[in-house]
Order: C-alpha cells, then structure tokens, then sequence
C-alpha cells in the first residue's frame, strides 16, 4: 500500500484564464481582513477619548489583534493538513466574523483586546488559504496577477472602513463598525460553502499524517536550497507588515491630532488605501513581465519615499497624494510578497511557505501600531513615526534585491 503524499496537482494544464469565483470568495473574505484590521484606526480617536487611553495603551491594544495573526498563520498550515483548505478557510472567516460582534459590545479595554486576539487567530489563517488557494486554480503564466487581485481585496476593505466611518461614527457610534464586521457570517460563508472548490491536495487523515505533511512542508522550507530565501522573505514581510499595521493604525490619528477634523482625518487613510489598490493591480501585472525581485524592490523604495516626503510636506493635496503612494510602497508591496512567496515554494510547502512568511511578519506589524504608539509619545508629534516607516521601507528593498528568485 502506498504512502498518500500531499499535491496540489499541476496547473500548467489549467485552461489560460483567471478563476474568477476563487478569485471573488478569497477576495472577499480577505476584504472583511483588511476591514477588521483598519476599522481600529478608524475608531481609535473615539476609543482613546472614551476609555482615557494613553498613546502607548491605544498601541498596544492595536497589536492585540496582530499578535492572534501571528499564531494564526503558524498554525494555519497544521489545520489545513487535517481538514483541507476549503474546511480551514470556512472555519477561519465563521471564527473572526462571530469574534467581532463581541468587540461591538466590549464594555472595556481589557475585555476588547482579549477579544481581538482571538479574533486575530482567523484572520492570520485566511490570507496563506486565499493565497494557496487562488495560486493553485491560476494559470502558471497569470498566477501574480490574478492573486494581486484576489488580494486587492485587503485595501478595498481598507477603503471601506474609512468610508463608513465618515459616517457611521459621527452618526451613530464606533460600536457599529464593528458590528459590519460581522456580515461575512451572511456573505461570504455562504458563497464560499457553496461555491469554492476543494483543494486538490490530498489531506492527512491521521495525527501521524498531519504531522509528517507539516514537517514535510517545514524541511523544504528549510532545505539548503530554500533556507536563505526562506528567511530573507521573512525580514521582507518583517518590514512591510510594520509599515502597514502602523500606518494603519495610527494615520487618522496623528492626522487629528495635526488639527484636522475626524472626517478629514479618515481621508488620509482612504487615500492610503486607494494608492494599494490601484497601485498594486498595476505592480502585479509588471511582476508577472519583469519578475517580483524588481517589483518588490521598486516598492519598498516608493513607499520609502512617499512617507518620507509625508513628514515634512504641506498642503493637503499634496499630501493626499503622497498618501496614495506610501500606500502603494506598503499594502501593495505585502501583497507583492505574498504571491511571490507562494510561487516560489513547490506546491506541498506553499500553504506553510506563506504560513510562516506572515507568521514572523506579524511579529513586525505587531510591532507596528505598540512602536509607533511609544514614539508618538515620546515626540509628542508623529515626524518620528514616518521616519521609522521610511526606514523599515528602505531595508525592505535592501532585503528584497538580494533574493536570489526571479
């Protein structure tokens, strides 16, 4: 009797065209991600003035979530081995979507970081399942481009966040934006039940098996002809999710306290997020011609710049604007990196690869909302804050042009 080993099955012979339903359910859910992720930035000004927060409080309930994402993306590949792709995703968004009705309700700091941790758990599993997932069903020759679309989801919900909020916290309260983080329960669990296609692999049906499958998929990424790039792609991830998480976090507010109104706060995010968007549809389809190694490289640098420029520049269009392309040189690189690492690991490392290539970048965008929090508060201004940003940008594009991948 022979050995059931896990394959994803080829995709050369898949037909040249993008799956749009893969493509739609993972963007989706990874839209409700990226919504759950800026809607704290959002709300932070209305929770720092409600519970009497501190500056470095605010950052450390910010990294509460981000720590529940960093174990969630260890620990995705595990689950994933056990009950296939399609159970584990489904599992995953029911999990974050019911967790975030009890952050509407949280009477109290204390219980409301509790409550994004666990919460953070689910979502540090979707995005390595919507990435597998959407590079196993592309067409080998269209994989960047179709999964920096699928991923363009996580700024679109960035989007989302800002937009609501102009509305919804002045005329109601912050405790609903939390609430439509919940709709994934009525949206896309039911699609994805229906409509998303088993995985191909093989999933391991025993405790013995799901051990062997994880440490199959832990030995290549460690194996000597990926271990460098293996932890190169984490320093990437390192760097991009700080800038991300940080930015995110804490733009409405440094934009407040400059003196703008809350509603002209939020734009600054908007734009931050339209800049991913566009931005990153656009570096996609240059990866799949030019390489990601070029790509990566070339954005780490614009947002770098951009944020750099952001410290010291006037006027609000043109900060708008600058706003658009450190968004760009943030999201969009992440996403960048996120394809780039699933395409370069073989096809029963690729949940694992990208597993773990979040999981120790979530120990950067951990870092991110808690550093920029005490810096805030150190400086009483936030010119340090897109010092640091730029900073981690330009050794992110140190880190990406010495990986030796196209």
């Amino acid at each position: 009797m022979t050995t059931p080993t896990l394959t994803v099955g080829s995709t050369t012979d898949a037909p040249d065209r993008l799956p749009v339903g893969v493509m739609a359910i993972c963007g989706a859910a990874i839209a409700f991600d990226g919504y759950d992720i800026v809607v704290y930035g959002t709300t932070l000004s209305k929770l720092r003035d409600e519970w009497g927060l501190t500056s470095g409080q605010a950052g450390t309930i910010g990294s509460a979530a981000l720590l529940g994402m960093f174990l969630g993306a260890l620990l995705i590949g595990t689950f994933a081995a056990r009950w296939g792709r399609k159970r584990t995703f489904l599992g995953c968004v029911a999990w974050f979507s019911s967790l975030m009705i009890l952050c509407a309700a949280a009477p109290g700091p204390e219980f409301f970081a509790v409550v994004r941790f666990l919460a953070g758990i689910g979502l540090g599993g979707v995005m390595p399942l919507a990435a597998a997932l959407t590079t196993e069903f592309s067409p080998v020759r269209r994989r960047a481009v179709a999964y920096v679309i699928m991923q363009s989801g996580y700024p679109v919900g960035g989007v989302a966040a800002s937009l609501l909020a102009k509305w919804i916290v002045p005329t109601f309260s912050w405790h609903w934006m939390y609430l439509i983080a919940a709709l994934p329960l009525i949206t896309v669990l039911p699609a994805a039940w229906a409509w998303l296609p088993e995985s191909r692999e093989v999933r391991a049906e025993t405790a013995g098996e799901r051990r062997r499958v994880t440490r199959e998929g832990l030995r290549i990424l460690f194996s000597p002809a990926f271990r460098i790039t293996t932890v190169l792609f984490w320093a990437m991830s390192f760097c991009s999710l700080l800038f991300v998480y940080g930015a995110n976090t804490w733009l409405p507010t440094l934009m407040q306290d400059a003196g703008r109104g809350f509603s002209s706060s939020l734009n600054f995010l908007l734009c931050f997020n339209l800049g991913a968007i566009v931005g990153g549809i656009i570096a996609g389809v240059a990866a799949d011609r030019w390489g990601s190694k070029t790509v990566v490289t070339a954005s780490f640098l614009v947002g770098a710049v951009a944020v750099l420029c952001f410290a010291g520049a006037h006027g609000t269009a043109v900060l708008l604007v600058l706003a658009a392309f450190a968004g760009y040189g943030a999201v969009a690189t992440q996403t960048l990196i996120n394809g780039w690492v699933t395409r370069s690991y073989p096809a029963e490392a690729r949940t694992t690869g990208v597993g773990w290539s979040l999981g120790i970048g979530r120990i950067g965008g951990i870092l991110g909302p808690s550093v920029t929090g005490w810096i805030v508060s150190a400086t009483a201004g936030g010119t340090a804050a897109f010092l640091l940003f730029a900073a981690v940008g330009v050794v992110g594009a140190v880190v990406a042009a010495t990986v030796r991948q196209p």
